[in-house]
């Protein structure tokens, strides 16, 4: 029987260079939610820090660079790796969430949208080429994926760039401490529609839930901590015990649902790109998505990070994980043809989705 499967063509990335390491939060003045000052010493704060979140340094972007470009820059890379001409692609989708923002400004610009300024950096002219944002949190960029692939199985697109670009470094409250999370960072991904097999490479099952009652604002935008900051400028927030709560509880069922419905054995599964937001969470939600099997994981063996370096660069996590794998970046963990992975995203909104693909 005929069918269209969804592959992956080509990735690419763009890490910025700027590595922001602990040691340089050290003397911030840091202050918590109701803005009093946490008089705990700076260098007890960061090494506690780096003990839950596993992240020793992460990159920020330089002066000059803004989200769209960083993003264009991984998208030309996803498209050489791919070898297409740039003029093939029927939709180029960009995950996001706080669009461009300038150095020194605390304005965000996202008219026109960051796709189309990627689709006007790229240089291409086919008005068929039909770019446009996704805002949905972390996950923004694994749902790009999601659309791209119900595109292509529907007949309406051929090929998608699909790319996640996040300039967090802008959007920080250096007051905060959950503000050392967050990173910088562009990974994109050429997906095509080509002929298959229920048991050829492409997508084999996807899922994705919006969690948006009492869970709503466990990751947001408000005020700096600091009491004697009265700018009225927003930064990211987020109610870090509620998410790891929230994620803990919801993700490993709908990574479960997301296998089952391919008929793949979780013994089958070779590599889950989660995404990076927290190496303690992330090992919990792998723990637990095999609890619900019976069994235990290798975590060395199934989980490839990058966030010890890279820090969470929101959107931009796991096509950035899975570029560098791909790419042989980390060579304890590599990829081979007929390979079952799946990738998986929590965040904002509160958003979840999961992907099973089949090298």
């Amino acid at each position: 029987m005929n069918q269209t499967n969804t592959i992956i063509k080509g990735s690419g990335s763009f890490i910025p260079t700027v590595a922001k390491l602990n040691r340089d939060f050290v003397s911030n003045r840091f202050y918590d939610a109701h803005q009093a000052p946490i008089n705990t010493p700076g260098e007890e704060i960061v090494d506690k820090f780096q003990q839950i979140t596993g992240i020793c340094e992460r990159r920020y972007v330089t002066n000059e660079q803004h989200t769209s470009e960083i993003a264009a820059w991984a998208g030309q890379k996803a498209l050489e790796d791919a070898r297409i001409d740039p003029e093939t692609i029927d939709q180029l989708i960009v995950a996001h969430n706080f669009g461009d923002v300038q150095q020194g400004s605390v304005q965000s610009g996202a008219v026109p949208s960051l796709a189309a300024r990627v689709k006007h950096i790229l240089g291409i002219q086919n008005p068929n080429c039909v770019a446009y944002d996704i805002l949905f949190g972390c996950p923004g960029w694994l749902q790009g994926v999601i659309q791209a692939d119900a595109f292509i199985r529907a007949g309406v697109a051929k090929r998608c760039l699909v790319i996640g670009a996040e300039v967090l470094s802008r959007v920080l409250d250096c007051h905060d401490r959950d503000s050392m999370i967050f990173s910088d960072g562009a990974g994109a991904m050429v997906l095509e529609a080509a002929p298959g097999t229920p048991d050829g490479p492409g997508i084999l099952a996807t899922a994705a839930q919006t969690f948006a009652i009492q869970e709503l604002n466990y990751i947001n935008t408000g005020v700096s901590n600091a009491p004697e900051d009265h700018s009225g400028i927003k930064y990211v927030k987020m109610q870090g015990r509620r998410v790891y709560e929230f994620a803990l509880k919801h993700v490993p069922e709908a990574i479960k649902a997301c296998i089952d419905a391919t008929g793949v054995p979780i013994s089958d599964i070779r590599k889950i790109f989660i995404h990076q937001a927290n190496e303690k969470l992330d090992e919990a939600i792998i723990k637990a998505l095999y609890k619900l099997y019976d069994l235990t994981p290798d975590l060395s063996h199934v989980m490839p990070m990058n966030i010890h370096e890279l820090g969470n660069s929101s959107v931009a996590t796991i096509p950035t994980l899975f570029d560098m794998v791909s790419k042989g970046d980390l060579p304890e963990h590599t990829l081979h043809a007929g390979d079952v992975i799946v990738f998986a995203s929590v965040g904002a909104g509160m958003n979840i989705n999961a992907v099973c693909y089949r090298m």
